[in-house]
């Protein structure tokens, strides 16, 4: 057993269920940051590494990708410029519990393939390269040369470099993206998938075609200088907790806020800012002004119910639409009268509030739109996502101070990672730059996003998978294909900092290469080194972590990537790997001749706050698409049926989770404690099924295939009942994502469904 990690599993019967919580943060959020931190990392661990966290001379937080103060902006940095979450994150990474070669020894695959994510996440920190070989029981210490030498003879006897597939999580600095998606190029394939495919993909598809650039368009001084922020599809106070920061200056400023989600998040309706008096002995701030508490899937008709309201009142910035857009006629044709009762049964809100949310975007001349998961996960995200450009369109709310898109980006540098070239469809203009600064063929053929590469893998095209990060398992959708598809793999690799599912669910050959973490000094050959990230709007900065290594076993990325490269490319290749891993500068070099927007990169990430990137729309109201305008969008709702007797069921995290990491068992905000199987349903939902809060069922979902109806089943949930909207349930993944199905997946992103999900309740 690892030092000071739990010996026990989850025991599901612990369960304890209150109320859930009245306000965010405040005194409790503090409390429970440095506790965490605290048997973590210890007192005096604690004290010197929480305030280097998201400061200037410190390193980025390994969690959100939510902006930080910039000064040109008129903002300055808090001491304690993070969230507990963001806390919890660090205590992860920086804690002194350790997994090594004696664990290894200790525990069989087999066994720790029965214990839960949590278990396995508080084991501690990697030390050491392991391998499993074909036909052994426990992972066994190997040396790095050897290590490298394995993975490269293992992709060298593929048939063909599409054989393997890279992927990436959104953990990597722009370094060792920049070099990963050259070193897999230059192998001869574009198999990049990342996590970006099950998250935002959606989102990058509609503004692509929308606005010409699938990013955000407002700066975090554009967020709280809003007359209007609308968060749809989004809990900021668990997933992006320092949101909640800059929706209090909304508030302070005279800005109002609409929060449209299934169920009432605490973080959305008030929050107790810890560093403010109010937030500490009075009773906080009140967020939103209007809480739409949405059914699943009914965002696109809201949105186009409020559309042909704003059209209705004339209210059509007509100097911005004439100007500035393509495509307003044939949309107003279509967006002219509501039909109200669908629109009822899709939504399941009254008409009354529609309209007032209708009037409160009329009135404003600041809007900003916010979304995250709940919007992107969905079979017509990408549909709803344009939908929601089309009002910010007819309003004129793009190119101008205090308004605009923002997707909000679930992990610290996933944005950076495709800037850096991590997609499986990057644009022929990067792929010539990257061919011509470095004189090796860049293949054409676009490679396999995640839920292909999972297909191809349970197919046999996919016969080794390489794991820059990340949890690959517990993130992916239908957990029981994903698992059989890995274990079919000739050969897997996972670079990673802590021991998880991915590890316990081997190819053949399997090998675990334990990596440096943020908050760690990368010192190489050329000195000490920092790296880049790029946060949800757009701004390159720095990080540079100041703990010593957990192991003296343990190298970069940037390393990794390096030695690889060496030992499967050879000492031919035009490629000058040793000169990257001693000094990062030459890979920021190289980084501003082949990115675009990243000229004189080496400089401007050394200035205090780094810098913006540039986004046409934005900057300039410069549409960067086919028509060379921003293009209004006809979008058709397109109803979910749930048949009698099922609920419709969205996949969330705890409030103690990020992503696939549980830090514990309290998901405060919820009422939750001590227990994480449980699927929360409407009381009266409950009662009309049959059932009782507290028992025991068995989930199971259902979906329409090819061949008929399939089912697919995860036991042994807690009902609790939840004021969710009526006919909807959640329960926390990865526990629920059994449940979604490989092939549900949302037009045009290819983006898993885990939001939208049919299924019945049985008693276990």
């Amino acid at each position: 057993m690892s030092r000071g990690a739990p010996e026990q599993d989850i025991d599901e019967n612990g369960l304890r269920v209150g109320e859930p919580g009245h306000a965010a943060a405040g005194v409790k959020g503090v409390l429970v940051s440095l506790q965490r931190s605290v048997e973590q990392m210890g007192v005096a661990r604690t004290a010197r590494t929480l305030p280097l966290l998201n400061q200037r001379d410190g390193f980025d937080c390994p969690g959100c990708a939510w902006p930080d103060p910039r000064a040109e902006e008129g903002d300055k940095r808090k001491i304690a410029e993070f969230c507990e979450n963001g806390a919890k994150a660090v205590a992860e990474e920086a804690t002194t519990r350790r997994v090594g070669p004696e664990f290894f020894a200790r525990h069989p695959v087999a066994e720790l393939t029965e214990r839960t994510d949590y278990w396995l996440g508080q084991q501690g920190r990697l030390t050491h390269p392991m391998i499993l070989r074909d036909g052994d029981t426990h992972y066994r210490p190997i040396e790095w040369s050897e290590a490298f030498r394995v993975i490269a003879d293992g992709l060298r006897e593929l048939d063909s470099p599409d054989e393997a597939a890279f992927y990436t999580s959104g953990r990597t600095s722009n370094e060792a993206a920049f070099l990963y998606q050259l070193l897999v190029r230059s192998f001869g394939t574009n198999n990049l998938p990342d996590c970006s495919n099950m998250c935002h993909e959606s989102s990058g598809s509609a503004l692509t075609e929308t606005i010409g650039i699938g990013k955000g368009s407002v700066s975090l001084s554009d967020v709280e200088h809003a007359d209007l922020v609308l968060v749809v599809g989004q809990n900021p106070g668990t997933n992006h907790p320092r949101m909640l920061s800059s929706l209090e200056k909304v508030k302070k400023r005279g800005g109002r806020i609409i929060a449209v989600n299934p169920l009432p998040e605490t973080g959305l309706m008030r929050f107790k800012n810890p560093q403010n008096a109010r937030g500490v002995v009075g009773d906080g701030t009140r967020l939103a002004d209007e809480f739409a508490q949405i059914r699943l899937g009914g965002d696109l008709a809201l949105f186009k119910a409020l559309n042909a309201l704003v059209l209705k009142a004339g209210a059509v910035d007509r100097d911005f639409v004439d100007g500035w857009t393509h495509g307003f006629d044939e949309f107003a044709e279509q967006a002219t009268e509501v039909d109200w009762d669908a629109t009822a049964l899709a939504t399941g809100l009254e008409r009354e509030q529609i309209e007032r949310i209708a009037e409160m975007v009329i009135r404003s001349q600041r809007t900003v739109a916010c979304w995250a998961m709940g919007l992107t996960q969905h079979k017509q995200g990408v549909a709803t996502i344009r939908e929601i450009v089309n009002l910010l369109l007819l309003r004129g709310m793009i190119g101008k101070p205090g308004a605009g898109v923002c997707p909000v980006r679930g992990h610290s540098n996933v944005q950076g990672d495709r800037t850096m070239g991590i997609w499986e469809k990057m644009p022929e203009k990067f792929l010539a730059a990257l061919e011509s600064e470095f004189g090796v063929p860049v293949p054409r053929q676009h490679g396999l996003d995640t839920v292909d590469t999972i297909r191809a893998m349970r197919s046999g095209r996919v016969k080794a998978f390489i794991g820059m990060g990340g949890n690959f398992v517990s993130a992916t959708p239908d957990t029981d294909a994903t698992i059989r598809a890995l274990r079919d793999c000739d050969l897997t690799v996972q670079v990673s900092t802590k021991l998880n599912r991915s590890h316990v669910t081997p190819g053949r050959t399997a090998l675990i290469l334990p990596t440096l973490g943020r908050t760690e000094r990368d010192v190489q050959a050329g000195g000490e080194q920092f790296v880049t990230v790029e946060d949800s709007m757009s701004v390159v900065h720095r990080s540079r972590g100041r703990l010593a290594p957990a192991s003296d076993q343990l190298i970069s990325e940037v390393a990794i990537i390096c030695r690889l490269a060496r030992e499967l490319l050879g000492p031919e290749h035009p490629v000058q790997w040793e000169s990257f891993e001693r000094d990062y500068d030459v890979i920021r070099d190289h980084i501003a001749n082949v990115v675009p927007g990243c000229t004189d990169y080496n400089r401007k990430v050394r200035e205090p706050d780094g810098f913006v990137l540039p986004h046409p729309p934005r900057d300039s109201r410069t549409f960067p698409t086919a028509t060379g305008k921003a293009n209004f969008s006809v979008n058709v709702p397109e109803p979910i049926e749930v048949p009698p007797g099922r609920l419709l069921l969205q996949t969330l995290r705890s409030h103690d989770q990020y992503n696939t990491t549980i830090y514990g068992l309290s998901d405060r905000y919820r009422g939750v404690e001590d227990g994480r199987r449980v699927v929360l349903v409407h009381p009266d939902d409950i009662a009309e099924l049959g059932f009782a809060a507290g028992d025991l069922v068995d989930v199971i979902s259902e979906w329409q295939g090819e061949e008929g109806l399939e089912e697919r089943r995860a036991d042994r949930f807690r009902i609790v009942a939840y004021p969710t909207a009526r006919g909807c349930a959640a329960a926390y993944y990865p526990e629920a994502n059994p449940l979604v199905p490989l092939n549900s997946v949302a037009e045009k992103s290819n983006t898993p469904v885990s939001k939208a999900v049919i299924i019945r309740l049985e008693r276990a």
